[in-house]
């Protein structure tokens, strides 16, 4: 099975912006629906953003960052991206790209491969 690798975390000011990547090792994004998850410390990890495979035509946000994130894939490259515009305390967390070739929802256990996650801090 292959794997993935997230990039782009950091530590940013309120309101700042930053782009998360998601690369593939073993085999190509093309196929899978690609989400993005988030664990913050004391918090079980929730869903962000997810994608669906192919053409991308199908995707979904958690409320709470619905207008400020925004997620995109590109198949040529086999990479998953998540824009996220006005970032906020609250969106401190470790950030995870996952993959999976049929999610039937964008919930953790619909996703099978993880990747080891980056970390976002967002702070005065």
């Amino acid at each position: 099975q292959g794997q993935l690798g997230e990039s782009g975390g950091g530590s940013v000011q309120p309101g700042d912006s930053l782009t998360l990547s998601c690369t593939s090792f073993g085999f190509t994004l093309k196929y899978y629906g690609i989400g993005w998850f988030r664990q913050a410390p004391g918090k079980e990890r929730e869903a962000v953003s997810c994608i669906s495979s192919l053409d991308g035509g199908h995707t979904y946000y958690a409320e709470s960052v619905k207008g400020r994130f925004t997620i995109s894939r590109d198949n040529d490259e086999s990479m998953g991206y998540l824009q996220m515009n006005n970032l906020q305390p609250d969106d401190t967390a470790v950030y995870y790209c996952a993959a999976a070739l049929r999610p039937s929802g964008c919930s953790s256990d619909d996703y099978n491969v993880w990747g080891q996650g980056t970390q976002v801090t967002v702070s005065i």
